[in-house]
């Protein structure tokens, strides 16, 4: 087996892979990508192709390299279909957005990353983490049909979700999330459908419930007549035959009439609070290995670019320090917790309180609801009701009384959690008691919501 040596080593190259190693070359550092696909197919991923907050992304890889990748900026909306209610509901997105030519974009994260230095081993399949000490100091895998060992002063894992590298290391005496488990993911297909006619929703995401609560149609416009259709379900269901329930819808939608298909991928997304820590010594998760993905969309691009550009910048600093401990890298920790992570803890309550709602029940109240607040909810994961709003509220959902008060009562915790984790630990030695805080919190989430514990 044959030894290569960088100062940091990247599994993956998705966009917080990418957006990490970039960083870190771009300050001079050696550091080598491993990914699993050929050079050709790398980039090309599964994905709802939508980015959120689109006007300001890292300047690791800025908005300019991946600008041509977006292929429709004009969706300011999403389109809630709710045929149980026989209601379409309009509500507007904050903020910029753009959909995106999945692998377009992938195409040019990887090209800017290469540009910054960064050197990519495609064809690599890594089987194992190597740990001296109880520390992390490289990965061994398959390169191109040999076996290599790829050593390093800090590994970050951007290997997507249920990522094998966690399932290889040992975080026994280390801070790093370990409550990780099936349920707390969505299992998605989509295809990429070319229509013969341009629809009339382009400047919407559409979304649609399947017949159960936990499953959702969706259909994000690229452009008038290239559109990414896709259908996920929750893993705490039992499987849904995604090919065939969404070819089902497509068939019912006349636009999609004479369609043709141009791509087709499946995969699995994290719809769960970010990891309490994701850091270990020499070791950093980011992205959907980390759980960096708003669990009530499945938005993840914004998240993962952000994650990765504050791994990268943490691991220059411990680099430059001599010191890749875990108190060292904790500081990675803090900065995605004050950017998002708080607030995806709070979406991930109302991911929480649908679990336990059938779907007529969840649709009925959807309808009834503001779709301004709404808005807030799905993007900032809290929102402001008044009295005089509560009262609209109410006589517009009379049938459902009892849910829109378990609602009400599952935002005063949900904004509560989001609370707590602005007083997220400044070293690893406090996370312990804040845990405790936390599961305290989502004990009253539990309580309220009738769901079966998540974590």
């Amino acid at each position: 087996m044959s030894t290569q040596e960088y100062d940091v080593v990247v599994v993956g190259a998705g966009t917080a892979g990418n957006y990490a190693a970039a960083t870190i070359a771009d300050a001079g550092y050696d550091v080598v990508i491993l990914e699993r696909k050929n050079a050709t197919e790398a980039g090309h991923i599964a994905c709802g192709d939508a980015i959120k907050s689109a006007d300001a992304f890292p300047s690791a890889i800025p908005k300019s390299k991946i600008e041509p990748a977006m292929t429709n900026t004009d969706v300011d909306h999403g389109r809630f279909e709710i045929p149980q209610e026989d209601v379409v509901l309009e509500i507007p997105v904050p903020g910029e957005l753009a959909v995106v030519d999945r692998w377009e974009y992938g195409r040019r994260i990887i090209q800017a990353a290469e540009e910054a230095g960064v050197e990519f081993h495609y064809d690599t399949v890594v089987k194992d983490v190597v740990q001296e000490d109880g520390r992390v100091v490289g990965v061994e895998g398959v390169h191109e049909g040999e076996f290599v060992r790829y050593e390093g002063d800090i590994v970050i894992d951007a290997a997507g979700t249920l990522s094998i590298l966690q399932d290889a290391t040992d975080f026994s005496d280390t801070t790093f999330d370990t409550n990780v488990r099936y349920s707390q993911f969505t299992s998605a297909y989509r295809e990429v459908v070319e229509v013969p006619e341009p629809v009339e929703w382009s400047d919407a995401l559409v979304f649609k419930p399947t017949d159960r609560a936990a499953g959702y149609v969706w259909y994000f416009p690229r452009t008038e007549t290239t559109i990414n259709a896709g259908l996920g379900f929750q893993m705490t269901e039992s499987p849904m035959h995604l090919v065939d329930d969404l070819k089902r819808d497509l068939r019912n939608r006349p636009e999609f009439a004479g369609a043709e298909v141009r791509d087709k991928l499946g995969a699995a997304l994290p719809t769960r609070r970010p990891y309490d820590s994701a850091v270990a010594p020499g070791f950093m998760a980011v992205g959907d290995a980390a759980g960096h993905v708003n669990p009530t969309t499945g938005g993840g691009i914004a998240g993962a670019a952000y994650a990765g550009e504050y791994a990268g910048e943490r691991a220059i600093s411990a680099i430059e320090t001599g010191d890749v401990s875990e108190a060292t890298l904790w500081a990675y920790n803090e900065r995605v917790m004050d950017h998002f992570g708080a607030r995806y803890a709070g979406l991930d309550v109302y991911n929480i309180f649908t679990t336990a709602l059938d779907v007529d029940t969840m649709m009925g109240l959807l309808a009834s609801l503001p779709t301004d607040k709404l808005s807030e909810a799905l993007y900032s994961g809290t929102a402001e009701f008044d009295i005089a709003l509560k009262l609209k509220t109410v006589f517009g959902a009379l049938g459902y009384w009892d849910t829109v008060l378990q609602l009400y009562r599952t935002k005063r915790h949900a904004d509560t959690l989001i609370d707590h984790y602005g007083d997220y630990p400044d070293s690893p030695a406090g996370l312990s008691a804040w845990q405790d805080r936390r599961d305290t919190i989502m004990d009253d989430v539990y309580a309220v919501t009738g769901a079966d514990p998540k974590y």
